[in-house]
């Protein structure tokens, strides 16, 4: 299973995510939509599971909730915007991942068992960080595995 991860579009949805997230089962946005219609054209795409950011103060992507528990092949992912805000211990809570956005920083590492991913933004630039999306993907020994995905020069 293939699962599209994405932060920060802050109401733009660039042309090249489409390509970037050809073949995902389920699109996770971690907040900081920006406008309702960025989820329903990642509808089109693959079914949708969202959460609120900062910047959803507004309007439809108020109502998101400000975090979200995602079922993927019998594994809990905990998804929340900002990652200071977790109030949480994953590893006991049995969480394989946390996924955050907020810092539009892409990264991701393990800690206790448990998969830190951070897929960084697809909306405006920001600074000099890169525009990315992530991938996270179950491999063959049933663990997650998160990828870093840089879209075309923008």
């Amino acid at each position: 299973m293939k699962i599209g991860v994405i932060s920060d579009t802050h109401g733009l949805l660039r042309p090249e995510i489409a390509p970037a997230l050809a073949g995902v089962e389920q699109i996770l946005h971690l907040g900081d939509v920006g406008k309702a219609s960025i989820l329903k054209d990642l509808e089109k795409i693959a079914p949708v599971t969202a959460i609120r950011g900062n910047v959803d103060r507004d309007g439809p992507c108020s109502k998101l909730p400000e975090t979200e528990v995602a079922l993927i092949e019998g594994r809990y992912i905990y998804m929340l915007h900002d990652l200071k805000t977790l109030h949480l211990d994953p590893a006991a809570a049995k969480f394989a991942a946390v996924l955050s956005g907020h810092t539009h920083v892409p990264n991701f590492h393990r800690k206790k068992g448990v998969l830190y991913f951070n897929p960084g933004s697809c909306g405006p630039r920001r600074f000099e960080l890169p525009v990315t999306v992530g991938l996270l993907t179950v491999n063959a020994n049933g663990e997650l595995e998160a990828k870093i995905v840089p879209l075309a020069k923008v």
